[in-house]
């Protein structure tokens, strides 16, 4: 199961998508269906939160990267989630959110 919960920041167009639960088979469908349905503004401004997230599969994982790609920055804790965020954007160490437009490699 995975529940998405929709936060709005104080920026125009700012919203986190808090993940909680597994980002696995069918739910991952269900976070790209809520992907899709974001304007073009709140994706490029979105932050997606996996500190709740307790497993990611490769198709969740293939997903991130894609969002990751398309703007979304990727917040994450924990060994298992940070691990994965650091394989899609080539960062390493410390920052627990990692934005899109540092895609350098150390």
């Amino acid at each position: 199961m995975l529940k998405i919960t929709g936060q709005r920041g104080t920026e125009k167009d700012s919203l986190s998508l808090i993940l909680e639960g597994r980002l696995a088979g069918p739910w991952v469908d269900e976070l790209n269906g809520y992907w899709s349905g974001l304007t073009g503004g709140q994706r490029e401004h979105a932050a997606i939160d996996l500190s709740g997230v307790t497993f990611i599969d490769a198709t969740g994982k293939a997903l991130l990267d894609r969002l990751w790609r398309q703007g979304a920055r990727l917040r994450a804790t924990g060994c298992l989630t940070r691990c994965i965020v650091e394989e899609i954007t080539g960062a390493r160490g410390g920052s627990e959110e990692i934005d899109p437009g540092d895609r350098r490699c150390p």
